[in-house]
């Protein structure tokens, strides 16, 4: 039954992660049929709506695979680097991941937010610097982001198994 339960979680975040990329990618497909002027690095541009609400979508789905998969995944503890040595390899693996996965959610989560908020309503049509494919990349990074999110949760959970099976063992020999 517990299998059942953490492969529905590992799909449910999967989910998530790939509906919000596909909305990321479908923001700037948004973002880049509105007019603009282009000259060399410099552009001016109309917002978008339908960009600034699917990126924010994105966004805020990314945000919420993350919540899940970190307070479902559990809490996996590693002190110092000795500690770190000598964890089993599940346990390395979810430190790693997790690692991986708040950076991604940071870099990820910025950039789908700074490609919404930059086709606001409360902005009218700027002109400046290039910002180009912003949504299309934090859409690229929900994708890679649910690969380490169910690759901790996956570890973290098989860590947690080990973890318990071991001190099973202790209190039966005592």
């Amino acid at each position: 039954m517990a299998k059942i339960g953490g492969a529905f979680i590992c799909l449910v975040i999967i989910i998530m992660d790939i509906v919000a990329g596909i909305l990321g990618i479908e923001a700037e497909l948004a973002q880049n049929k509105v007019k603009h002027l282009r000259f060399l690095v410099f552009e001016c541009k109309e917002p978008s709506e339908q960009a600034f609400t699917l990126g924010l979508a994105a966004a805020g789905l990314l945000a919420l695979a993350h919540v899940i998969a970190n307070l479902l995944g559990g809490c996996i503890c590693i002190w110092s680097q000795e500690d770190f040595k000598n964890s089993s390899a599940n346990k390395q693996l979810a430190v790693a991941c997790l690692v991986f996965s708040w950076i991604i959610l940071a870099i990820g989560f910025g950039v789908l937010v700074i490609g919404a908020m930059s086709n606001s309503k409360s902005r009218r049509a700027s002109c400046g610097m290039s910002h180009h494919n912003f949504l299309f990349i934090g859409g690229i990074l929900c994708f890679v982001h649910g690969i380490f999110c169910v690759a901790y949760y996956v570890s973290a959970t098989a860590a947690y198994g080990e973890q318990h099976k071991s001190h099973g063992m202790d209190q039966g020999r005592v």
